[in-house]
């Protein structure tokens, strides 16, 4: 029975053993179009090692409301190596290219107003100006692929092949605009 209890003990440990990434550990390099990492942190024995991952994966922990704080660094096969808490533990060099990164992973236009948008069987097909420039997307499902947040005034939009819109402030948009998504609010 105590070797069950050290057993669970050992995987609760793990479960919340976190390593914070900060410019004290960590030296990031950008090869190729990837994002490489050198971390010096306690192995699972508890020594100190230094290891060198080829490839790593950022994934914001609050998208939303905290973009460039808690940032969770993976590895190729999806294991989380640590947690960046903040940009600002990093060297600007590090810190400018996980921005970046996170910038191109988490790239969302901006809708400055709807130019049409047709319903039919279950899709809505959407042509809107944004930031960008003029862009068209269908969406499965309208009520569910948007998403209200900061008091429901500040929408996200997922479109069918997952890529993501922002209407900063839906209050803002032109009232020809605002007629054709209040349907969906």
């Amino acid at each position: 029975m105590d070797e069950k209890k050290n057993e669970i003990k050992k995987a609760l440990n793990e479960i919340v053993a976190i390593v914070y990434i900060t410019k004290d550990n960590a030296v990031f390099e950008k090869k190729s179009d990837f994002l490489t990492l050198t971390l010096t942190a306690p192995n699972e024995e508890g020594t100190i090692e230094t290891k060198t991952y080829d490839r790593i994966y950022l994934h914001r922990a609050f998208p939303f409301d905290n973009p460039f704080s808690y940032i969770s660094v993976l590895d190729k096969d999806n294991k989380e190596i640590g947690m960046i808490s903040d940009l600002s533990v990093l060297k600007e060099e590090d810190a400018e290219a996980i921005r970046s990164e996170l910038n191109r992973k988490y790239y969302t236009p901006v809708v400055k107003s709807i130019i049409s948008m047709k319903d039919k069987f279950g899709f809505s097909y959407w042509k809107v100006m944004t930031d960008e420039g003029e862009l068209s997307f269908t969406l499965h499902d309208t009520f569910h692929s948007l998403m209200k947040v900061d008091g429901g005034t500040r929408i996200f939009i997922t479109d069918i092949d997952g890529n993501r819109y922002e209407i900063p402030d839906i209050e803002a948009l032109d009232r020809k605009s605002f007629k054709k998504i209040e349907l969906f609010l």
